[in-house]
């Protein structure tokens, strides 16, 4: 394969797959509306078409425009897209869906492709947009990947888990990084145990690469992380790559050498009795999820994929942190009502 339309590929995981592409020597063209910044506007491998994904005759512009060899699908949120993007796009070698670990309908360890039932969508979750539904509508647009491959379209989907790292405007892992960079002490829910699989964004857009190029035809994929952590061990993680950053700026400020200092953060566990001093419920916080939710990526490792040292890839989100204006202030509790719950502890301590 020689040429690939991507259609997003300005934002977050879209952005990185164009990159990816670029460096395994693919033609790239992206779809979108241009509501934002296009990053690879002065890349002459890199054309831009302008247009509403939901809208077919766009896609079928872009079909005859570019005839691609695959197709990344980076923003196909209802079912009706994935329909129409199948049908359109039905002679290319490869069409990816990029679909959710949300898409799984059941609670278990770990959830595995074609063996963990997916979500039910009724036509009214199907054509829903609200957060609710979300997990509902990724499900069916995998199912009309699967009705697709049937009728000999080579369609497949991709399912991430939580996806974090450079460029991710959501800012979930700001939110964390931020509160770690600012507070001696950082409040935790729960025992800090809890596990919720989190993939790394060039990770999955090498995944979408390889499965376009090695995968086969109606199967999915999942992708995270190879190596997962709890959300304490996240904590501390983000803490220690704080310290390493900090200590490579100062060296190259004095252009001495700089050890890496050791990561230093104070933990505070607070179960929801302790939280509902500030008025927190443990949901309020991001990246907790009670009961633990963990892919299985044997699959994708079949086909060769691997996944980028955990470490590398936080010290990398944390980089990019620092560089942006991100801080994840619109999640998660204030930190005056953490204050709150801070008090509380200490008089237990």
């Amino acid at each position: 394969m020689d040429s690939a339309l991507v259609i997003g590929g300005t934002r977050f995981i879209g952005r990185h797959l164009v990159d990816e592409l670029l460096e395994h020597a693919y033609d790239v063209t992206i779809l979108n509306r241009g509501n934002h910044e296009n990053p690879f506007e002065d890349d002459e491998q890199v054309t831009h078409i302008e247009g509403d994904r939901t809208n077919d005759s766009a896609l079928e512009a872009a079909a005859t425009t570019v005839e691609p060899d695959a197709v990344f699908d980076c923003v196909a949120y209802h079912p009706k897209d994935v329909r129409a993007a199948t049908r359109i796009f039905d002679d290319c070698e490869a069409y990816v869906y990029i679909s959710s670990g949300a898409a799984y309908g059941r609670e278990e360890i770990p959830k595995r492709e074609g063996v963990t039932p997916l979500e039910p969508c009724t036509p009214d979750q199907a054509t829903d947009d609200s957060s609710e539904t979300y997990g509902n509508r990724k499900a069916e647009g995998d199912r009309a990947v699967f009705a697709a491959a049937e009728k000999g379209v080579n369609a497949m989907s991709v399912r991430p888990c939580i996806v974090y790292g450079p460029h991710d405007y959501t800012e979930r892992l700001d939110w964390w990084i931020d509160r770690i960079n600012r507070f001696d002490r950082v409040l935790v829910p729960g025992d800090g145990t809890n596990v919720w699989h989190r993939a790394y964004v060039e990770d999955v857009a090498s995944a979408m690469r390889i499965i376009a190029e090695r995968g086969d035809a109606g199967e999915a994929y999942n992708v995270g992380d190879r190596r997962l952590v709890t959300l304490e061990e996240m904590v501390e993680l983000i803490a220690d790559k704080l310290e390493c950053v900090a200590s490579r700026a100062t060296e190259n400020a004095n252009g001495e050498r700089s050890e890496p200092r050791a990561a230093s953060v104070d933990i505070a566990h607070a179960g929801a009795r302790e939280l509902a001093a500030g008025d927190i419920d443990p949901d309020d916080y991001l990246l907790y999820r009670e009961y633990p939710h963990v892919l299985s990526t044997a699959k994708l490792a079949a086909l060769g994929w691997e996944s980028t040292p955990l470490e590398d890839a936080m010290e990398r989100a944390v980089e990019s942190h620092l560089e942006s204006d991100r801080d994840g202030s619109e999640h998660g509790p204030e930190r005056d009502a953490e204050e709150r719950v801070l008090g509380i502890l200490e008089t237990l301590e």
